[in-house]
């Protein structure tokens, strides 16, 4: 897994720690800007969160669960990648002991602007 990120972001640093040790083979590079990255990738912006990933022919964006990797690299859907929007408080790598726990979703996002829930972490769905 490569991991595109800034070289001022903690919980990027974090979040590829926690790719770490979920059992992905993590190489990070910085980069002072992520935005001709992302467009590389084609990761639309209203998607975009702190850092990006490539991992098997797949783009990550945000701190998404590790779980959700996993069942992607899985099932092989047809996509660009998973995306977790922003910074959602306790989600991996952004984790805040007693903080809010908010229910959050994973979206599959294509070349064609078509999107779809992925996953649902939280209240509504998995822990």
């Amino acid at each position: 897994m490569l991991v595109h990120k800034t070289p001022w972001c903690g919980c990027c640093g974090e979040w590829a720690a926690y790719a770490d040790e979920a059992g992905f083979d993590v190489r990070v590079v910085e980069h002072a800007d992520l935005a001709p990255v992302r467009r590389r990738l084609c990761v639309p912006d209203d998607l975009a969160s702190c850092h990006t990933a490539e991992v098997g022919g797949y783009v990550i964006e945000g701190h998404v669960p590790a779980p959700d990797i996993e069942r992607l690299l899985s099932e092989r859907p047809d996509g660009i990648g998973l995306a977790l929007p922003g910074m959602v408080p306790n989600s991996p790598g952004m984790e805040v002991p007693d903080g809010p726990r908010p229910t959050y979703r994973t979206i599959l996002f294509d070349g064609a602007g078509n999107r779809s829930v992925f996953a649902i972490h939280g209240s509504e769905g998995t822990p």
